[in-house]
C-alpha cells in the first residue's frame, strides 16, 4: 500500500512509533470497525480512530441529537439538536480526515439486529449507554467470532476491557443481570477520557503494539483520583459464551 505525501505527513509522529511503521499503517488503513452508539464515547473513540487512519468506520446509532447531549457529544452542535447522530457523526468524521471511509447506520442495535450489523467488522467499540443492548451486542460479538472492546462511565468513573471470548471472559461473564435504565450523572470529561481509551486498545489490536486489556478490567476513579486493573475469569456458568 502506497500512502500518499498529505498521509505521510499527517501519521508522521505514530509512524515513528516502535512496532508501527507503515506496516503497522497499512493493517490501520485495511482494518473495519464497527462504534456502536456515537454519545460520548464513541464520539471520542471515533474521533481518534478517524484521525489515526482506520480505513473504515461504521458508525451505527438510533438516536437523534438532543439538548441534553451537548455538554459531552462533540460531534454535534446546537444546529443538530432533532437530527439523527449517525449521519452527522460520519460527516465530521470523515471531514477530518479525507483518506478514510466513514458510513452511516440509522439502526436499533438488538438481539435480532446486533449480528447483521457488525458482520464483517475486525473490531467491534462499545459506545453504547445501557446493559440490555450491550449484552445483546455482546453477544453478537460471540456469535461472529468478532472481538468487542467495552466501556462504560457513570459521574467520574469509568470502565473499561477487552473481550474476546473464548480466549477472554465475554461480558455477561463478570456483570450481572440488567439494572432498571437510567441515566447517570455524567460530564464530558469521562466519556471523552474513556472513549480516548478505547481508540487505544483498539489501536493496539489493530496494529499489534502493546498489549490489550485481555482477561483484565481497567477501573478508573477520576474523583479520587485512582486507576485499577483487575483479573477477570470466565463464567464457566456464563448463559452466553458458556458453549463458545
Amino acid at each position: 500500500m502506497t500512502f500518499s505525501k498529505d498521509e505521510v505527513e499527517r501519521y508522521a509522529r505514530q509512524l515513528s512509533m516502535p512496532g508501527w511503521g507503515k506496516e503497522g499503517q497499512e493493517r490501520l488503513a485495511a482494518a473495519r470497525v464497527f462504534v456502536a452508539g456515537v454519545g460520548g464515547l464513541g464520539c471520542a473513540a471515533a474521533t481518534y480512530l478517524a484521525t489515526t487512519g482506520v480505513g473504515r468506520i461504521v458508525v451505527c446509532d438510533a438516536d437523534h441529537v438532543e439538548r441534553s447531549n451537548l455538554n459531552r457529544q462533540f460531534l454535534y452542535g446546537r444546529e443538530d439538536v432533532g437530527h439523527d447522530k449517525a449521519p452527522i457523526a460520519a460527516g465530521r468524521l470523515a471531514a477530518m480526515n479525507p483518506s478514510v471511509r466513514v458510513d452511516a447506520l440509522v439502526a436499533e442495535i438488538g438481539r435480532t439486529t446486533a449480528a447483521g450489523l457488525i458482520e464483517g467488522s475486525d473490531l467491534v467499540v462499545d459506545g453504547l449507554d445501557n446493559l440490555e443492548t450491550r449484552f445483546a451486542l455482546n453477544r453478537a460479538c460471540i456469535a461472529t467470532r468478532i472481538p468487542m472492546i467495552y466501556a462504560a462511565v457513570a459521574d467520574f468513573t469509568g470502565y473499561l476491557s477487552f473481550l474476546k471470548p473464548p480466549d477472554t471472559p465475554c461480558l455477561e461473564c463478570f456483570i450481572g443481570s440488567t439494572p432498571p435504565p437510567v441515566e447517570p450523572a455524567i460530564p464530558g470529561c469521562t466519556p471523552g477520557f474513556l472513549g480516548a481509551l478505547e481508540a487505544m486498545e483498539a489501536l493496539k489490536y489493530i496494529v499489534g503494539v502493546g498489549d490489550v486489556l485481555a482477561g483484565r478490567l481497567l477501573i478508573a476513579e477520576g474523583a479520587e483520583p485512582r486507576f485499577d486493573v483487575i483479573d477477570i475469569e470466565r463464567d464457566p456458568r456464563c448463559p452466553a459464551c458458556r458453549v463458545s
